[in-house]
């Protein structure tokens, strides 16, 4: 199956914590950092879902947001830094690819909050994720 979701990155999952209807998963990408996604109880039980299991995290790049700087007292729970490789600016939003350990993550955002917040191709942030915009996929 070919997705149009640029941001896949691979990784194992480390710990299930089921709910009632919901379940936090959480994974070890292979570039080293932790991430969480927050998916139905039934998606766990269809994929196999348990600690070793190979998977694949999916983002689409409208859910990605950007910060010059790790952010504290913040709900967000999955928050990778890195380095700006490319930006591609349009009349309103901009494609911002970021390098991560173990690959490359794309964002868009907004024109204005390219240039308010200075980005530029060298420039180091840091992705923030919310953990119900992380799909899963059994690799």
């Amino acid at each position: 199956m070919t997705l149009s979701i640029r941001n896949q990155l691979p990784g194992t999952v480390t710990e299930v914590q089921p709910g009632e209807v919901m379940a936090t998963v959480k994974l070890r990408l292979d570039g080293g950092q932790d991430l969480m996604a927050a998916i139905t109880v039934e998606a766990v039980e269809q994929l196999g879902l348990a600690p070793d299991s190979r998977v694949h995290a999916l983002v689409k790049s409208t859910e990605i947001s950007l910060a010059t700087n790790r952010i504290e007292g913040l709900s967000i729970r999955n928050q990778l830094p890195g380095a700006i490789v490319q930006i591609a600016l349009g009349g309103a939003m901009a494609s911002v690819k970021v390098s991560v350990p173990g690959g490359e993550l794309t964002a868009v955002i907004t024109k204005d909050a390219t240039e308010d917040l200075g980005l530029f191709v060298g420039s180091d942030v840091v992705a923030l994720i919310k953990a119900t915009e992380v799909a899963l996929a059994s690799a």
